[in-house]
């Protein structure tokens, strides 16, 4: 069995030999960062500290919910944040945006008709809150359910129902 200093030793050395000797950055995502623990922003801190270089031998991205800011404002993980290059922000979408989102989507998947009214677009937008993973899941329930019901129009009766379904879920 590896220990950890091995094992970041390790990744270290194929992060250089891609920065230096292949001249590729390394970038690594990491997906709901939120969760993450404080442990671990620690060892993500060890793990791209490289020899005091100023130089990023590779791109991590965090992604996450409002919580991972919080975390990251912790006495206990300022190290890590002072390393942060660049932080953003995804709001909420607007009514506008929300709107236009849902049309995109729809058009992505060639529709040519009108699939909810226009009160079950505003029932969709007042329920996500203008949050697109909500938009998405509310949309796609509405759709299920719709299909139950051999209903050719999305209306706010279908939305509210998938809504309720979402959050008893």
């Amino acid at each position: 069995m590896h220990k950890k200093t091995d094992n970041f030793k390790n990744i270290q050395a194929e992060i250089n030999r891609y920065s230096i000797e292949k001249r590729i950055t390394p970038v690594i995502i990491i997906d709901e960062a939120n969760y993450i623990n404080n442990a671990v922003l620690n060892d993500l801190k060890m793990l791209f500290n490289f020899d005091m270089d100023s130089k990023d031998r590779a791109v991590v991205i965090l992604v996450g919910l409002p919580q991972l800011n919080n975390t990251l404002r912790l006495v206990a993980n300022e190290p890590l944040r002072q390393r942060v290059t660049m932080n953003y922000n995804l709001d909420s979408l607007s009514r506008e945006e929300s709107l236009a989102y849902i049309k995109g989507k729809l058009s992505g998947a060639k529709s040519t008709m009108e699939i909810f009214n226009a009160n079950a677009l505003e029932a969709i937008i007042n329920a996500s809150n203008g949050i697109p993973r909500l938009i998405n899941k509310i949309c796609n329930s509405s759709l299920i359910i719709a299909n139950s019901k051999n209903a050719n129009i999305v209306d706010s009766d279908i939305v509210m129902l998938a809504v309720n379904e979402i959050e008893l879920g």
